[in-house]
């Protein structure tokens, strides 16, 4: 399967996770490490970085003189094992909802214009739909990169901070840019907030019992959010 770009179902599924996602990704990126070296122990699910040792999937690698992309599930080495299991969650969900580049078992990336940042895509959309907090790309060689995701309570959630809110949002509707009320409903299913569509606003009570409203301009972008702070 040959890509240019990404289909459209598979975009907006990727926007509903990018503004839980990317904080996220912060709060792990914060919790490993940094510069620390790694291992892994692909038959126990375990992956080493510095002192910290964390349970983990696989949940694809990117191979960067092909370019392209092979899932966890589609590996034949890893195929039906306890390693895979995450990644199997993503080909499943993909065949619910009718998203090839969930169920394609390699990707040709070779098309795009930036075929690692169309891999770190695929890494970042894979950690959305299992929830996974985070995900960790390492150089397996000089040529392949593995991505891991994280299965393991130590691995700290970022909380839904109002005060923080804006930035936020704004900072992941840059990401894609496919849809904003997409991310922001998206961002409130991951951490349980209840909100209300009226249309061309989001309306939510954040926790603190902080009211918050979203609104839209007629492009579907963010146009403005209000809190209430105490």
């Amino acid at each position: 399967m040959s890509h240019t770009q990404f289909s459209q179902a598979f975009l907006y599924e990727t926007e509903r996770h990018a503004a839980w996602g990317g904080a996220q990704l912060e709060a792990l990126m914060g919790f490993l490490p940094e510069g620390a070296s790694w291992t892994a122990d692909l038959p126990t699910c375990r992956y080493r970085q510095g002192h910290v040792d964390l349970r983990v999937g696989v949940l694809g690698t990117y191979d960067a003189a092909q370019r392209s992309w092979m899932w966890g599930w589609a590996n034949p080495e890893l195929r039906g094992t306890p390693i895979a299991a995450l990644s199997e969650q993503v080909g499943r969900f993909g065949q619910s909802q009718g998203i090839a580049e969930f169920t394609t078992q390699v990707l040709d990336l070779s098309g795009f214009p930036d075929p690692r940042r169309a891999a770190e895509t695929l890494a970042f959309a894979g950690m959305g739909v299992t929830g996974a907090p985070g995900y960790i790309g390492v150089p397996a060689n000089p040529e392949t990169q593995v991505y891991f995701l994280p299965e393991d309570p130590q691995v700290p959630r970022a909380a839904l901070d109002p005060v923080t809110l804006p930035r936020t949002l704004v900072q992941a509707e840059g990401l894609l840019g496919v849809d904003a009320k997409r991310l922001v409903t998206g961002f409130f299913d991951h951490h349980g907030v209840a909100y209300r569509d009226n249309g061309g606003q989001i309306a939510a009570e954040l926790p603190g019992s902080v009211p918050a409203e979203i609104g839209f301009d007629e492009a579907g972008r963010i146009a403005g959010i209000r809190l209430a702070l105490h």
